[in-house]
């Protein structure tokens, strides 16, 4: 991110799940459940080098055993531009992060987890394909998590823009727990599409939980507002 520029993203995410994977990745039918977050993401350059992000939230939820409505995790950390070309980066992100009241891993019950401490590495290139602008994006993360069992997690992003106003995005979100007697893991897949009015953005996609282990397999709708200042 640019001195002096700041992006903020406004996101709705809405899923709901009555399958979850088993031990051996079997879908299996489970008590029904419903997650809803409104979250804020802001991230403003510091630096040519240095990047402060944020996030924070509501969330409000069920299942068959509690109901829930409050405070969503907050986030917090640096991310540190170790390398810039013309078409990649390397960077590394440090922060920390306070449990909400809501489901803060998708193995768990609401409410569980306490403060998280996350380093993740990120690599970013760009390219021009067929004539069109594209990008993929891949970060690697740990996490310790009080409360929790701590998780090693996989990102990657594939961006395409068909068109200048318009971004096409294919994500995958990767992660397994580590604890002794938890073999909980997950891989999540989201479709969106972004169009650019200026410095505001839309987004609206869909996520679903494609494979997994010891985890809900929770789906549904993410609906995004961005605003570049």
């Amino acid at each position: 991110m640019e001195p002096g520029r700041t992006q903020a993203i406004v996101k709705y995410e809405r899923t709901t799940a009555e399958q979850g994977y088993d031990p051996n990745a079997n879908l299996v039918a489970i008590d029904g459940r419903r997650d809803e977050t409104l979250s804020v993401f802001v991230e403003r350059g510091l630096t040519s080098r240095l990047t402060l992000q944020a996030k924070a939230g509501a969330t409000r939820g069920h299942d068959r055993w509690v109901s829930y409505s409050g405070r969503g995790p907050v986030e917090a950390g640096i991310r540190w531009a170790a390398q810039r070309g013309p078409r990649s980066s390397l960077a590394v992100y440090l922060g920390a992060g306070e449990a909400g009241v809501g489901r803060n891993a998708g193995y768990a019950a609401p409410g569980k987890g306490s403060l998280d401490l996350e380093a993740r590495v990120l690599y970013g290139r760009s390219a021009v394909w067929r004539g069109r602008e594209a990008f993929v994006d891949l970060e690697a993360a740990r996490l310790k998590r009080h409360g929790l069992a701590d998780e090693t997690r996989l990102d990657a992003t594939l961006g395409l823009r068909p068109a200048k106003a318009w971004l096409i995005l294919a994500q995958v979100y990767a992660g397994q727990a580590d604890r002794d007697g938890l073999d909980a893991r997950w891989v999540k897949g989201e479709i969106s599409v972004a169009r650019a009015f200026g410095d505001w953005s839309v987004q609206a996609g869909w996520r679903d939980t494609v494979s997994g282990r010891e985890t809900a397999r929770d789906r549904g709708v993410v609906l995004g507002l961005w605003r570049r200042f």
